[in-house]
């Protein structure tokens, strides 16, 4: 079927009811890269991340990774990237040469926008400047450096293998390196932190200017040693205290809330991470990568890559562990979990361009959302009010069928 065909060309995604149409126009692309190695696995991580060995299969996995990104080719439909993600694991563990060979390798098959953004995950306790020079040649244009607390005592309780000197010192060796462009990483609610240690945190990283925070509360994930050995949390009202302090520090700073734990200096969202809000589709290679793709004729596929390194790293083992066609039933709920995290939602349009279905079928739970004073009533955009950001997981479950 080709792309802006009429009647016709309407597919069906398990409810018939409401017939799934073509997709004139395919979402912006980008490519997720996972590198699974760390030097140690801290305890609150629910991530797929391991603990490296003194030697990286480096070209072995670049080798698989390329291998990988040929079998999903045949999604990309002509376009080019718009931005991609090295996360972990720790990448920064990688040589400059492995990522430059891999980079390489990528441009080969899909050409980069002009004005790609390209981000490396990095801890402190990797900085080494000679290589993230290197990487700055390479076109890594932007970093997003783990740092979660400055005092080190709080690092300590996380398992971190940096101190908060090695944190300060990591930002600006990434200005020298040539990044304009950098996160950082930051927790709250960390085990025993006051409102003053939290505010204290968000001082020093907003000295180091970086361009982007990330600054999200701790949780306990199962299957992490936190989940089997909780610490001491702060209580729920000092941990609303240190909630309102610190996006009112962050916003007398500059730095505008435009999803759930994401500020940012005017024009420096993270562009990759606004692809995965907005809807947009992404490639993910890499030991437990995930992905989610778009194809003209409307079917939309989320996928998901072999777990373990060396089940990834094994040619006899498939790189794809398995796919799932969204059905239109699952539509509403898929496309929300991701734009309403974003502090303005997205222009109403963007649900049928994205998806292929009418506004219609979000109407009933728009309207229930609306009057239980979760989402704006505003029919241009759909947006969570204040209290529906706080409330989000009561706010989705309107538009779970």
């Amino acid at each position: 079927m080709t792309p802006g065909s009429s009647a016709s060309s309407l597919i069906y995604g398990g409810d018939a009811a409401s017939p799934r149409s073509a997709l004139p126009v395919l979402p912006p692309l980008a490519l997720y890269i996972h590198i699974p190695w760390c030097v140690r696995k801290c305890p609150y991580c629910d991530f797929n991340s391991h603990t490296a060995s003194p030697v990286l299969p480096e070209e072995e996995y670049v080798d698989a990774l390329l291998a990988d990104l040929d079998q999903d080719l045949h999604a990309v439909y002509g376009r080019e990237l718009s931005s991609i993600f090295f996360g972990g694991g720790t990448p920064s563990l990688f040589s400059a040469q492995a990522l430059g060979r891999l980079l390489q390798g990528v441009e080969q098959r899909i050409p980069f926008a002009h004005d790609i953004e390209i981000t490396l995950e990095a801890n402190p306790g990797t900085f080494e400047q000679d290589k993230f020079v290197a990487y700055r040649k390479l076109g890594i244009n932007r970093l997003s450096i783990g740092i979660q607390s400055f005092q080190q005592e709080k690092l300590k309780a996380l398992g971190r293998i940096h101190n908060g000197d090695e944190a300060v010192r990591a930002a600006g060796m990434a200005r020298q390196a040539g990044f304009d462009n950098f996160n950082l990483d930051l927790m709250h609610g960390l085990p025993d932190q006051s409102l003053d240690d939290a505010l204290a945190d968000l001082h020093t990283a907003i000295a180091l200017k970086p361009t982007h925070l990330s600054w999200y509360q701790l949780t306990l994930e199962p299957n992490t040693v936190f989940w089997n050995q909780p610490p001491t949390l702060p209580e729920d009202d000092t941990l609303w205290d240190i909630q309102e302090a610190g996006q009112a520090l962050l916003a007398e700073h500059g730095y505008a809330q435009y999803e759930v734990s994401a500020y940012a200096q005017p024009g420096r969202a993270a562009r990759h991470n606004l692809n995965y809000w907005s809807f947009g589709d992404f490639i993910g290679i890499g030991a437990g990568a995930h992905g989610k793709l778009s194809h003209p004729d409307g079917r939309i596929v989320r996928t998901w890559k072999t777990r373990l390194p060396k089940d990834y790293l094994n040619p006899a083992k498939s790189f794809k562990a398995g796919e799932k066609a969204l059905t239109n039933d699952e539509m509403p709920f898929e496309f929300l979990m991701n734009a309403l995290r974003l502090t303005e939602g997205v222009e109403s349009r963007l649900y049928p361009e994205r998806t292929g279905l009418s506004l219609d079928s979000l109407a009933e739970g728009r309207r229930d959302a609306e009057q239980s004073g979760l989402l704006r009533v505003e029919p241009s955009r759909l947006a969570a009010t204040e209290r529906g950001q706080l409330f989000l997981n009561d706010l989705l479950q309107k538009f779970l069928t």
